[in-house]
């Protein structure tokens, strides 16, 4: 039997990505690199070379079904867990964790975003490979640690114990301190101090070791979702689950288990990550001209433009002049002009416009 699973969460409404992100399609089920395969689909292709098609688990929101069917014709729908509610990753992880328990109490689970961009997909392989290995046989909690090389302030940063590897593992190190995006200038101390890597967000363990985990550090999810283990795979099931998440922490596992276990590790590795979780993040992933801008459209004219995102539908007529670091964005009726170095406002402004203008726009 193959013990490897891979679970993708697939929930989120990607904000950050807005206007082109929405709701009703998140970004997760976008072509927004061009590439002829939508987030997700690239997720699924990453992994279905080490895990087989039966043993994929897609945890999303009851109103992307139907996008994950339709990508991920591979999948049956039973392989598509429905959430009612957003309930950060923690619930998420649970409730995948409890659906595989039924079928294979012996899995080692990758559980990974629906919306990351690797680019050395041999060496990220490799690492992957490696960390199921090590997890099968000990009892610990892996993540993903990526060499940083620029102070980030959008990404949480993962501390190493030691710079001495472990397990005759050369990349392979205890994780000493979790922390979330910090300001620039502890982000360039992290950096130049050789003890801190990118949290991937990317993670693999044992089912043994993250029910033991649940238990020992987040025992009011796991208590919830384990009163539904004869409904799962019922008719009784999605009633369950509406109950359960309507009285589940929001919660995500980095601060539920992983900053408060003993037993978590780090793989540091560098296979060309991003999380592409903003346009400044796509902008640093893509391939710019002469002047530094990244453009998308069919009949877009630049004037003394440089270092911008430009993202416009088929069939838009742009004429842009003078305009330096920004993003200009149009999705359907919506139009974006932002200045690069302000797009973490992008979420106010999606807060704003749903206060404002109403859901239709968001």
């Amino acid at each position: 039997m193959n013990n490897t699973y891979c679970v993708i969460m697939a929930g989120g409404i990607g904000s950050r990505f807005w206007p082109l992100s929405k709701s009703t399609m998140p970004k997760q089920f976008l072509d927004i690199l061009g590439t002829g395969r939508t987030f997700i689909q690239q997720t699924y292709d990453r992994f279905k070379t080490i895990c087989p098609d039966e043993n994929f688990y897609v945890v999303t929101s009851v109103d992307y079904k139907k996008f994950v069917l339709e990508q991920l014709p591979e999948l049956k729908e039973s392989q598509v867990l429905l959430e009612p509610l957003r309930r950060s990753t923690a619930p998420c992880v649970a409730y995948a964790c409890y659906k595989i328990q039924l079928v294979n109490p012996d899995a080692n689970i990758i559980v990974a975003p629906s919306d990351h961009h690797i680019q050395q997909l041999d060496v990220f392989l490799e690492q992957i490979k490696k960390g199921l290995d090590f997890v099968s046989k000990n009892d610990a909690l892996l993540t993903l640690g990526i060499q940083p090389n620029r102070p980030e302030t959008t990404y949480g940063y993962i501390q190493i114990e030691s710079s001495k590897s472990i397990a005759s593992i050369d990349n392979l190190h205890k994780v000493k301190t979790f922390t979330e995006k910090p300001n620039s200038e502890l982000a360039k101390l992290f950096v130049e101090s050789g003890e801190f890597f990118w949290n991937s967000g990317i993670f693999i363990w044992s089912l043994k070791s993250i029910m033991k985990a649940f238990k020992t550090h987040l025992s009011s999810v796991s208590d919830l979702f384990q009163k539904g283990q004869k409904l799962y795979g019922t008719a009784d099931e999605i009633p369950f689950l509406n109950k359960t998440y309507s009285e589940c922490q929001n919660i995500s596992i980095d601060y539920g288990i992983m900053e408060k276990a003993h037993n978590v590790f780090v793989l540091c590795s560098d296979f060309g990550w991003s999380d592409l979780g903003t346009w400044g993040s796509l902008y640093e992933n893509s391939n710019q001209d002469e002047l530094g801008n990244v453009v998308s459209g069919e009949s877009v004219m630049l004037y003394g433009a440089k270092n911008c995102i430009v993202n416009m539908p088929a069939g838009k007529l742009v004429v842009l002049q003078g305009l330096d670091g920004y993003i200009v964005v149009e999705s359907e009726e919506t139009l974006l002009v932002c200045r690069k170095e302000d797009e973490q406002q992008i979420r106010q402004f999606v807060n704003d416009v749903r206060l404002n203008q109403g859901d239709n726009y968001v």
